[in-house]
Parts: C-alpha cells; sequence; structure tokens
C-alpha cells in the first residue's frame, strides 16, 4: 500500500510545472491556446477556456480609453460650454435671481448642456478625467456669470440668495454623473 501512494506523488510531481509569470508558484493550470503555465492569479476566464493574459487579449473597453488627445478635447469643449452656460446664466439671472426650484432645473440643464458638449467632443468617451472637465466647465460658468453679474460686494449673500450655489452644485454633479465609467 506504501507502494502505491509513491507510485501517486512521482505522478503528480511530474505534471507539475512553475507559472510563467510566477516562477515561484507551483502549477498544474495551462492557457488553453499557447499552453504556458499559468497560475490561479494570472487565469484569465474566457467563453473558451482558462488563457493566459497574451492569448486572453485583455483590454479596456474603447469608451473607457480616454487618450490624452481626446482628454484635451473633452478640457477644450467643457471651457468652451462653460464659457457659454456662464454667459446665458449671467445674462438671464437678472437683478432677482432664481427661486430654489428654478436654481434645481437650470442646473440640470447647465450640467446636461456641459457633460454633453464634453461627451460629443470624445466621441462619447468617459471616465474620471472627463468628469474633472465637466466640473471644471461648470466652475468657469459659475465664475463667468459672477463677473458678468458685477455684485462681487455681496458676493456670499447673492450666492445663497439667488441660488447660484444651488445651480452650480446640481449643475457640476449632474455633468459628473453623466460621464462616470459605470
Amino acid at each position: 500500500m506504501g507502494t502505491d501512494r509513491s507510485a501517486e506523488l512521482t505522478d503528480e510531481q511530474e505534471g507539475e510545472t512553475y507559472c510563467a509569470r510566477h516562477p515561484q508558484v507551483v502549477t498544474y493550470l495551462r492557457c488553453g491556446r499557447c499552453d504556458t503555465p499559468i497560475c490561479p492569479r494570472c487565469l484569465i476566464q474566457t467563453p473558451v477556456g482558462a488563457r493566459c493574459r497574451e492569448c486572453a487579449n485583455v483590454s479596456r473597453l474603447p469608451t473607457f480609453d480616454v487618450t490624452p488627445v481626446f482628454f484635451a478635447r473633452g478640457f477644450a469643449a467643457a471651457m468652451v460650454a462653460g464659457a457659454v452656460v456662464g454667459a446665458v446664466w449671467g445674462s438671464i439671472k437678472g437683478p432677482v435671481g432664481f427661486g430654489l426650484l428654478f436654481a434645481v432645473i437650470l442646473g440640470f440643464a447647465a450640467g446636461w448642456a456641459v457633460s454633453e458638449s464634453v461627451s460629443l467632443a470624445t466621441n462619447r468617451k468617459r471616465g474620471l478625467g472627463l468628469q474633472v472637465c465637466a466640473v471644471g466647465g461648470m466652475g468657469l460658468a459659475f465664475l463667468l456669470q459672477d463677473f458678468l453679474d458685477r455684485e462681487t460686494i455681496a458676493f456670499a449673500r447673492s450666492i445663497v440668495q439667488q441660488g447660484d450655489l444651488v445651480l452650480l452644485i446640481v449643475g457640476a454633479v449632474f455633468a459628473a454623473v453623466r460621464l462616470k465609467t459605470g
């Protein structure tokens, strides 16, 4: 009975190999395509079986792959849209300002306009960098409308009374949510 157990151990030891990426890890797994030894950390489960990273062809979805060129286009679009939104915001606000409900509605509209311009400029790409661009565009809109309002003396009071802060927050959050990754 002792000889049978030793025969099993030698069979197991003959089949054991070391992972190609992690040479210290013993493995019995192999890539289903190239037959490279892989450990459970390297394993990518595909519809046709276990594969190594190279054979599984792991890549980011094109929607979330934002290259520096697309980031620059998104930033430029956010700044242009922010300037336009800020100019419109400053011109329609007038001396009365916005009520809370109207500020929320305009916040959604402003956030949509900025995020849509970023989305169109980047071929509908999404990501954290583009979210930051859109929030920056809303910040530019806020600063521009405040400059056009020319009431910098009562800056803090006018924000609360006229709903500008509400509009800014709603717009920035809505723009960021529209460009999130998942």
